[in-house]
């Protein structure tokens, strides 16, 4: 892998969902829970200070990833385009992969609402583990538990349709409580 990243892959897990009812709501339409909504717009904020505002969206239709990804996009100061994508709902880490390679080619930093387990089992294929002890730390606590609204920031030289296992790094892996600290 080159040195100088030229793109950059932000996952990010919905905030914290809500089991209302009864009767409970499909999974799928379930919504935020009161830490979710509080979480939410923490991670904006964290995405625009670090500078990982991206040039596309593509979220999860779940109501869960859609309320989690309007919350952190109200903090971006900018209005990126979104996708939703129905099949970001249940996909698996090499499902995910797979979309990923899709990517147009003109967007060099795509950020990707999901679930788990399929969003840890991505950042957990395509990153290789670091080459600090910091960076192996942060891949550690990324293959620990990747928690609701964890945002894992994966940095890659290849294009696109390049992206395989191992060829990208996790640059940084922050938790909400890293943002409530």
């Amino acid at each position: 892998m080159a040195s100088s990243p030229n793109r950059r892959l932000v996952l990010l897990r919905h905030a914290k969902s809500a089991w209302p009812g009864p009767p409970a709501p499909p999974d799928h339409d379930r919504p935020l829970a009161g830490r979710g909504r509080r979480d939410a717009p923490a991670v904006g904020r964290w995405l625009r200070e670090a500078g990982c505002v991206p040039d596309e969206v593509w979220c999860s239709t779940a109501q869960r990833a859609v309320q989690t990804w309007q919350l952190a996009a109200a903090e971006l100061g900018v209005a990126p385009p979104v996708d939703y994508q129905r099949d970001l709902y249940g996909a698996t880490g090499r499902e995910l992969a797979d979309l990923v390679r899709h990517a147009p080619a003109t967007t060099t930093t795509l950020l990707l609402v999901g679930h788990n387990p399929g969003v840890q089992e991505l950042a957990l294929t395509l990153a290789a583990p670091g080459p600090s002890d910091a960076a192996e730390r942060e891949f550690e606590r990324a293959a620990s538990k990747f928690p609701t609204a964890a945002v894992g920031v994966l940095e890659f030289s290849s294009s696109w349709p390049e992206l395989s296992a191992g060829s990208a790094r996790l640059a940084s892996f922050v938790v909400p409580r890293d943002l409530r600290a």
